[in-house]
């Protein structure tokens, strides 16, 4: 990720912007340019008024130096590029990042002091600032520095300023570039150990019907001859009809659905931070989207407003048409972005699910009301498999147990289908995970104190 930048000598042609530059490099004198430019001025007058020529021309001189070094460094015309450099432009919360600037001297002469300061917002670490002593003729200069965040989201990193200074130190010019980045700090995703929560070992399903198996001699949708194919596949009918070699299509395995549905509701999951219930569950829907890719399923990322990452396609999910890593980091964008929504149900998500059969559902879902919690268990009639972490905001806000109300709806869930888990506050989700897998094969929810870890107390 390389951003150019113009020179950083532009002009000013006409004679307004002329007036322009120069009202802008007065005002640039630094401290001590106007101190020098006071003393100046004070020296003249005394000599005025005392009668004393050498007081003049000391004045003068002082006056006059400052004046002098600021009308050099505006005539002084460097052409000076920049780039910058983002080694990874995608983090997950809580790691660095590095980023690398270059300069480069594209004029014939050599500069003086440059001075470098990157913007950069307040949550990724203080503004970077670079002394640059001498750059020569057609020369570079690289430097680097480190951004770090512990919250998720899109940060602009940019515009480079470059500030020039004479060798007298006084006056500064400030020339900013263009051109910006932008640093993507997705959320933690957490390793998730190999269980089986839909009853299958890999996202390629064993049992479903093949239209080629259904299929007739005369049904069998042939494709052109490729090096390498098997002679045995050719389709000599079909060869005879089109003139050349035809051979019989292998059947394509097909994937197995997942779909991550991720509750956003401002008032199922309240706080903000990074030790949030809302950050959890975003980072949990994170993990579990990386897991299942991983694991060959056709993934599709679902909030409970009815929107669906990576979009509308023939079927809606990624992964099998597309490569896991690109379907990964479309849906790792879209939740380093994503915020608490408006909506008050989970209507507009179970509208979406109920269009089909969606294979394995996978819901993080914070606080349900007795409406809410029938909507999430007519969800399980349109899928092959359920698992639900939902948590309970109130005792993640004030550091409590569960509430009866949440066991309540987790037996509901239970009875409806759906494998559910409470999550207590900073639970770890691969203990969760394994218990999500125990309550499927048991039957029954994990006991209270067992040997998972991500139990409440």
């Amino acid at each position: 990720m390389t951003a150019g930048a113009p020179p950083a000598d532009a002009g000013f042609p006409t004679a307004d912007r002329e007036r322009g530059a120069v009202r802008t490099t007065l005002a640039g004198l630094t401290t001590r340019g106007r101190s020098f430019l006071a003393a100046g001025a004070a020296a003249a007058v005394c000599a005025y008024v005392l009668g004393q020529g050498d007081l003049l021309r000391v004045g003068l001189l002082l006056a006059v130096l400052p004046l002098v070094c600021a009308i050099v460094l505006y005539r002084t015309r460097y052409r000076v590029a920049g780039s910058r450099r983002l080694s990874p432009g995608r983090v997950p919360a809580g790691t660095e990042s590095r980023v690398q600037l270059r300069i480069d001297n594209v004029s014939r002469l050599h500069t003086g002091l440059l001075m470098l300061q990157d913007r950069v917002p307040y949550v990724l670490g203080p503004r970077p600032r670079f002394v640059l002593d001498r750059v020569e003729a057609g020369g570079r200069r690289e430097v680097s520095y480190r951004v770090r965040s512990d919250l998720r989201g899109r940060y602009p990193l940019g515009p480079l300023q470059l500030r020039l200074t004479d060798p007298f130190g006084m006056c500064e010019l400030t020339r900013s570039f263009s051109a910006y980045d932008t640093l993507t700090v997705i959320p933690r995703v957490t390793a998730l150990p190999p269980v089986r929560l839909s009853g299958e070992a890999s996202g390629y399903g064993d049992g479903r019907q093949r239209s080629l198996a259904l299929a007739g001699e005369d049904d069998i949708i042939p494709r052109g001859y490729r090096h390498g194919d098997d002679l045995r596949r050719v389709h000599w009918r079909s060869t005879a009809r089109y003139g050349e070699l035809m051979v019989r299509r292998e059947e394509q395995p097909q994937r197995a659905r997942c779909t991550v549905l991720l509750d956003t509701r401002g008032d199922a999951l309240q706080g903000a931070g990074p030790d949030s219930a809302f950050e959890w569950a975003v980072s949990g829907a994170a993990s579990a989207l990386v897991h299942m890719l991983e694991r060959g399923y056709s993934v599709r990322l679902l909030t409970d407003t009815g929107a669906s990452v990576p979009g509308e396609g023939s079927d809606g999910f990624a992964g099998a048409s597309q490569e896991s890593a690109d379907a990964a980091g479309l849906m790792m964008d879209t939740l380093a972005v994503i915020d608490h929504s408006d909506g008050a149900g989970l209507s507009p998500a179970y509208d979406v699910l109920r269009s089909g059969n969606e294979g394995l559902l996978l819901a993080f879902l914070g606080d349900l009301d007795e409406e809410q919690a029938a909507v999430v268990a007519r969800m399980r009639q349109r899928s092959g498999a359920a698992v639900a972490f939902v948590l309970d905001s109130t005792a993640w806000t004030r550091g409590e147990g569960p509430s009866p109300q949440l066991e309540t709806r987790l037996r509901m869930l239970r009875e409806s289908g759906w494998t559910a888990v409470g999550v207590p506050p900073g639970a770890d989700l691969g203990a969760l995970w394994r218990e999500a897998d125990w309550q499927r094969t048991s039957a029954g929810p994990a006991p209270m104190g067992g040997t998972t870890t991500g139990g409440w107390g």
